[in-house]
């Protein structure tokens, strides 16, 4: 039996990753780059008919640091810091990450903004764009933990009014929660 791609799972009337994309298509952001890798037609094809640059991760089978180096690759020569997020965080919500954005924009002599919730380190992370060699050296399956760690005195905790950052569906567990708590949040809004 073949397992389906967690991207295209349905969420809320959608796919997990056009919830994920969507929020950030809301958010003030300059631009969204969509690394593909894994079913990339397949991605590309549930995001149709959005504002985004696609970028093909033809490494993508040697983990997720190959796909920050792809997006790292396309990026605006312009750009000063970039968001590196989960395509798997179908609860983000665009008030969110301008809050995110906005905290680390106003933090002087910070350059990497890290979401929490009670403590809790979540995604999308920010990172000045300093630290680009940084995050092209990494290899393997491994995001940038490695980078907050060799500069904490950089790094900005921002405590979120929800942990949404917390959330994404790595398991059938977690997204069958996520869909219930959106079900429950849907009822909700619905009855007020």
């Amino acid at each position: 039996m073949v397992e389906q791609n967690k991207l295209l799972l349905p969420f809320a009337g959608k796919t997990i990753v056009a919830c994920a994309v969507d929020a950030f298509l809301r958010a003030n952001t300059a631009e969204v780059i969509v690394v593909l890798g894994h079913e990339a037609a397949a991605i590309q094809n549930a995001l149709s008919g959005r504002p985004l640059r696609f970028t093909f991760n033809p490494d993508f089978r040697r983990g997720m640091a190959s796909s920050i180096h792809a997006g790292l690759a396309t990026i605006s020569p312009a750009a000063q810091a970039v968001m590196i997020t989960l395509a798997d965080q179908p609860l983000l919500q665009a008030e969110e990450l301008n809050f995110l954005i906005a905290e680390f924009s106003r933090a002087a002599g910070r350059f990497i903004g890290v979401p929490t919730f009670n403590g809790q380190r979540g995604h999308p992370v920010i990172f000045d764009l300093r630290y680009r060699d940084e995050m092209l050296s990494l290899t393997g399956d491994v995001g940038c933990k490695a980078i907050l760690a060799r500069h904490p005195e950089a790094v900005l905790e921002v405590e979120m009014p929800t942990g949404n950052v917390l959330e994404d569906a790595d398991t059938p567990a977690e997204y069958d929660r996520m869909i219930k708590w959106s079900q429950a949040i849907r009822f909700s809004e619905k009855t007020d």
